[in-house]
């Protein structure tokens, strides 16, 4: 900030910038969300059709249609979203209605929503997430598989977590 003088005053420690909140939605521990992003959806845009790129996407307004990269899609907290998305990863807090097919993962955190289908091998999401939907982990189909110590057909029961 500027005042009268043309002096820099401090920013308030509660004031972040689109930038720093990147940065703290990309401090995730993941050093593959570290990519530099080439393109971009602003708050207060609104864009309509399908966006194709290699490399993180981070999309703060609103975006209708399909949206393909190979790398990371950003989803800030103001954004609404109503695509279909694949992605490597999604790190979203903002609002998504459609479906997600992820290579790598998805992370949900606070406040986003979720209204559609989630196909990836890791779901996280943290409290105060809102998801209606369904899942899908392709990776875990090999996952463990329980019976209980009784072998007969007639009285043992199968269950497959997935």
């Amino acid at each position: 900030m500027w005042n009268g003088n043309h002096t820099r005053q401090s920013a308030s420690p509660e004031a972040t910038t689109p930038r720093q909140e990147e940065g703290a939605m990309m401090a995730s521990g993941d050093p593959e969300t570290q990519d530099q992003v080439i393109a971009f959806v602003g708050v207060g845009m609104a864009f309509k059709g399908v966006i194709r790129y290699s490399g993180t996407v981070r999309i703060d307004g609103r975006m209708e249609g399909e949206i393909h990269t190979d790398g990371v899609l950003l989803v800030g907290k103001d954004a609404v979203i109503t695509a279909q998305i694949s992605s490597r990863m999604v790190v979203s807090r903002g609002k998504i209605a459609g479906d997600i097919t992820a290579t790598e993962k998805v992370r949900l955190l606070a406040p986003a929503t979720m209204n559609g289908s989630v196909n990836a091998p890791l779901l996280s999401m943290e409290e105060g997430v809102l998801f209606t939907g369904t899942t899908e982990m392709p990776q875990a189909e090999e996952a463990i598989t329980f019976r209980p110590a009784s072998q007969d057909p007639a009285t043992s029961h199968r269950a497959t977590f997935r």
